[in-house]
């Protein structure tokens, strides 16, 4: 009995604890993948190169994107914003406030108007909205530009089947200054305005004040780069014209202001920057008898569309 125990000791018997590996070799290896997600596969080849494709293509043109949103503080103030059509998305109304005549046409204009949201608030949450100001009870918030891109202006012209006639500003910060080169822009029969994204004014609610009502119809796009924006209405068969008040030409010896152009305005104390100035394809002066030295922005671009819109005429 004892040698039969040694001859089935040498035996090797099953494992024990084998932590059920037989098990999971029984087991599936979930469903099979998509032929795309498959290595080796046809249709895993097509779609990796169109995937390599799509990645060297250019990134799709942006939008001009939007401004930020701005609170107009004050009883006066709001009620002129209101007057002027100022876009706003909520009138902000101290509780318990004195009900004055003031407060009473701003709540007028924004029932009139529609669209405005009317909020009661108490004072401390106003003082917290406004950082402290003196907003007397009343507090108007603009929503947040929604600015075209460059390119926009030029094709809204072709559509109409018309020679873009726009304004560039290089350098003009004071928001009323842009508020009423849009306005000259929309009397003359312009396509447009473009302002560079940084260093410049924006259309806030001071912008839209001195435009009258017409930046509901103007379109101002915004430029990451001026410079190379100016350049691709160039390439795009658009001469770019400088105001300069050393310029080579007289605003009155341009032919280019008949066909399609863009009218470049620098600021009042600076002018032109010198990358920007470089880039136009004539710098023009406008002849001023009387010895000023230089005019504002808004001015400037009056001047120019005018005479621009006389010979299109």
């Amino acid at each position: 009995m004892a040698a039969n125990n040694r001859r089935m000791s040498g035996k090797k018997g099953a494992q024990v604890g084998s932590g059920g590996q037989r098990r999971k070799g029984l087991e599936g290896k979930g469903p099979t993948p998509p032929a795309e997600m498959r290595k080796k596969h046809k249709k895993n080849r097509i779609a990796t190169a169109k995937a390599k494709q799509a990645a060297r293509r250019p990134a799709p043109r942006g939008r001009g994107g939007k401004g930020t949103s701005e609170m107009v503080v004050g009883r006066n103030p709001v009620v002129e914003a209101l007057r002027e059509g100022v876009p706003a998305s909520t009138l902000y109304v101290q509780q318990f406030i004195d009900n004055d005549e003031r407060v009473r046409e701003a709540l007028q204009l924004a029932a009139e108007r529609g669209g405005i949201n009317l909020m009661e608030a108490p004072r401390p949450e106003l003082d917290r909205m406004t950082n402290g100001l003196n907003h007397q009870g009343l507090v108007l918030q603009v929503p947040p530009y929604e600015y075209a891109h460059p390119e926009d202006l030029a094709s809204a012209a072709y559509d109409d089947g018309e020679d873009p006639l726009i304004v560039a500003l290089d350098g003009v910060t004071d928001p009323r200054n842009l508020g009423a080169v849009v306005r000259s822009v929309s009397a003359f029969g312009g396509h447009g305005v473009v302002v560079p994204e940084r260093r410049a004014a924006g259309m806030t609610a001071g912008a839209w004040k001195t435009s009258a009502g017409t930046a509901a119809r103007t379109p101002v796009a915004r430029a990451t780069n001026l410079t190379r924006a100016l350049e691709s209405y160039k390439k795009a068969g658009i001469v770019v014209v400088g105001l300069a008040a050393d310029g080579e030409a007289e605003l009155g010896d341009l032919e280019a202001l008949d066909g399609p152009v863009v009218i470049v305005v620098g600021s009042e104390g600076k002018g032109l920057s010198r990358l920007v100035g470089e880039t136009c394809d004539f710098r023009v002066r406008i002849p001023m008898p009387g010895g000023a030295e230089s005019l504002n922005a808004g001015v400037a671009a009056g001047i120019v569309l005018y005479e621009a819109a006389r010979r299109r005429v």
